[in-house]
């Protein structure tokens, strides 16, 4: 049976009542002395959560987006999730290691061109509803599975950019004017950052020695330390306009008064976040579980009604405009040429490349 989206929040709700009265009750009890205090602490080892109800999910997503999707998980399965949260490149590091030892399930977020630069990292999996997902965005080996779909947008400060000024296309900002006006994220902490320069890069046939160092010099070293401060600093007039997710922009549109967003018209791309098993999984059936949930049409359309996020499935409308031209982006190509953008930006900025 489907549920709407308000069982959904009833329940996510009730989940959430329920932990935090448990957490009241511990606390109290604990007050009451130490022998109250151990007898807590055999009472829960008694009934610790046994291992085929358990999952160990690394996350990039904010705590918006993983929360609802994980509580909603938990109650329909009764297995409970060990999280553990950071940024994409972060996570990906601490997964190469969790998996070493066997102490990680799955990975959840990030574009699907870091999954490809680290398929070595995951096992296959192939959804039960494989055959619903976006074609163009499905591995042929099942090692990552697509979560979203995530436009690249312009954004730009509406009460002191004008709407003749505004830049249109990828080229325009590269116009003298926006130097060191552009708002974009340190790609060594953002996920989305390297999308970006990948995009341009296909967009222009450029090769990365020449595009990284091109976009470098227009940003004018005011590198953002992370892309949750595009909005923000656009917003208050740090910076003119900026590039992000068409997720964020959306959020932003409704909060910030003085930001507005636009399509390039010589096309963005639509990668999409993505989700795998790590290999070594130690609750591997229960990860399968998992994949199948967050791809399944629940949560498909829960996505796109509350994250203002576009579905990889087909049979779950999005909020689609009509102007928006997306290209067919290379997520091959894209992680190939990983290592390389990424040691020519660290050189750059003057610093060390991992």
């Amino acid at each position: 049976m489907r549920h709407g989206k308000r069982d959904f929040g009833k329940r996510l709700k009730a989940i959430m009542t329920a932990t935090l009265l448990a957490a009241v009750m511990l606390l109290l009890s604990a007050c009451a002395g130490s022998e109250r205090k151990q007898e807590i602490e055999e009472l829960s080892s008694s009934y610790a959560v046994p291992q085929e109800k358990q999952l160990i999910v690394y996350t990039s997503h904010k705590e918006e987006v993983y929360l609802p999707i994980i509580r909603e998980f938990e109650s329909r399965t009764g297995i409970w999730v060990e999280l553990h949260t950071g940024g994409t490149t972060q996570m990906f590091s601490e997964v190469k290691e969790a998996s070493e030892q066997g102490r990680c399930d799955i990975m959840f977020g990030g574009g699907i061109e870091s999954y490809e630069a680290a398929k070595d990292l995951f096992m296959p999996y192939e959804p039960v509803e494989r055959s619903a997902l976006d074609p163009d965005y499905v591995d042929d080996e099942d090692r990552w599975i697509p979560f979203t779909e995530l436009p690249i947008v312009f954004v730009y400060n509406k009460k002191l950019v004008s709407y003749s000024e505004i830049p249109t296309t990828w080229e325009e900002l590269f116009d003298s004017k926006w130097k060191g006006q552009i708002a974009f994220a340190d790609p060594n902490s953002s996920g989305t950052s390297y999308t970006i320069l990948s995009t341009m890069e296909q967009l222009f046939n450029e090769e990365p020695q020449s595009l990284v160092p091109r976009f470098y010099g227009q940003l004018e070293g005011r590198i953002l330390p992370s892309s949750g401060q595009v909005i923000p600093e656009v917003s208050d007039g740090s910076f003119l306009i900026g590039i992000t997710l068409e997720e964020t922009a959306r959020k932003a549109m409704d909060q910030y008064e003085d930001i507005s967003m636009l399509y390039p018209e010589d096309g963005t791309s639509a990668v999409p976040d993505g989700i795998a098993m790590v290999k070594n999984a130690p609750h591997s059936y229960n990860a399968g579980k998992f994949i199948d949930f967050v791809v399944s049409y629940d949560t498909q359309r829960y996505a796109t009604e509350n994250f203002y996020r576009r579905s990889a499935r087909s049979d779950v409308g999005s909020k689609r405009g009509n102007t928006e031209t997306f290209i067919k982006f290379d997520v091959e190509k894209s992680a190939r040429e990983e290592e390389e953008v990424f040691s020519l930006w660290n050189a750059l900025a003057g610093q060390e490349g991992e």
